[in-house]
């Protein structure tokens, strides 16, 4: 699988207010660019319903699949994302 990039990479906002859909990506790649695990948070819209949530540990690199119009954020701004496809 290759990864396909559609957008800039950017630190992920850190509020559910200011949480973003990455222009309603549906994979998001997530990297941890801290030393410590930080948590990502998926809602309905910003400011929004959570819908879920999950740790990522220092380093880690995740792709994230979600419904388009659903938004992330972060409780830190060292976790950026890049809204992506697959390619073959």
């Amino acid at each position: 699988m290759l990864t396909k990039l559609l957008a800039a990479e950017i630190a992920l906002p850190t509020t559910t207010g200011t949480a973003t859909s990455f222009t309603e990506a549906t994979v998001v790649r997530l990297v941890n660019t801290d030393s410590a695990s930080h948590v990502v948070s998926v809602v309905e819209t910003a400011g929004g319903t959570g819908v879920g949530s999950m740790t990522l540990p220092a380093g880690a690199v995740e792709q994230l699949v979600k419904v388009a119009s659903y938004c992330i954020f972060a409780d830190s701004a060292l976790v950026r994302g890049t809204k992506v496809g697959f390619t073959n």
